[in-house]
């Protein structure tokens, strides 16, 4: 047992009590030590109800850490369906058995080029696909289905050129535009790209220290792996930021996200109008 700020017992669930709830129409998880009915919120997932029954009745929190920023269940799932604080001492653990493609992934990291050997985007993609977890690459290099649209944009890409103009005067190069009113150095910004943690621990504050240094924009996905204050906290100065929305079905819930984004100094709202349901994306499920 255990006391709270009114000095009142309360008993904490047991591994037992969570593990009876592990079907699509009573599916509860532990998060943190917390137990959270998930019933209702499965569909609305964006990565699908499957991971989440994978771990039903079960402790989540090893493969929701790298991938959540800690405050996703306050944010998205209603008060009532936070259960309260489990006996961890009586939950199962699983016992894992050594991954061997883990030991070498690890020797690879170890070896793996500095950044300064990486000289252009294709060193990047080479690295990363040795070095990431499996299911990190996939998530990050895949596109839905058999990819068709993946490799048409990649084609797209290849079929733009530079044009070099001879013989002009180049001592001094300005690539300094304004995008939405903000000065920026050049012409790109950080797009919203979900589940940074994935290929860095520190998630998308990396990248927020990055758009400040080289004076580009960060647009914040709703899917970071860091929470919105946390990213917005990484910024320094005038810096100027953009939020990237996906409109939940609780409509009260995305004019909470909105309103604490404006209240935050975040300059522009970009909402994510096509994906009308989640993609079928084979390499995350063969992983």
């Amino acid at each position: 047992m255990n006391r709270d700020s009114n000095d009142t017992q309360k008993v904490k669930l047991t591994g037992e009590e969570v593990a009876k709830h592990v079907t699509k129409d009573d599916c509860w998880v532990i998060v943190h030590g917390k137990a959270y009915d998930v019933t209702e919120f499965m569909p609305e997932h964006p990565g699908g109800p499957k991971i989440i029954l994978k771990y039903a009745g079960k402790d989540a929190t090893e493969e929701y850490e790298p991938i959540h920023p800690p405050d996703t269940l306050d944010k998205f799932l209603d008060k009532s369906k936070h259960l309260g604080e489990v006996d961890m001492q009586t939950v199962e653990k699983e016992e894992k058995a050594e991954d061997p493609d883990e030991i070498e992934r690890m020797k690879r990291v170890e070896v793996m080029p500095i950044l300064e050997q990486c000289y252009n985007l294709m060193d990047f993609e080479a690295v990363a696909k040795r070095v990431m977890k499996k299911t990190a690459w996939a998530y990050y290099s895949s596109g839905a289905d058999d990819e068709i649209t993946l490799r048409e944009n990649h084609s797209a890409f290849h079929k733009i050129w530079f044009r070099p103009r001879i013989l002009e005067d180049v001592e001094h190069i300005d690539t300094s535009t304004t995008m939405l009113g903000t000065k920026v150095s050049i012409p790109f910004y950080v797009t919203a790209t979900a589940l940074g943690k994935l290929g860095n621990p520190e998630g998308e504050v990396v990248l927020t220290r990055g758009a400040r240094k080289h004076n580009v924009v960060q647009m914040i996905p709703t899917l970071a792996s860091c929470s919105f204050d946390e990213i917005m906290d990484a910024a320094e100065g005038d810096q100027v930021q953009w939020l990237q929305l996906y409109v939940n079905k609780n409509r009260d819930i995305t004019k909470r996200i909105i309103e604490h984004a404006e209240k935050r100094g975040c300059k522009g709202l970009f909402i994510t109008v096509d994906a009308p349901h989640l993609g079928r994306r084979e390499k995350d499920m063969r992983t």
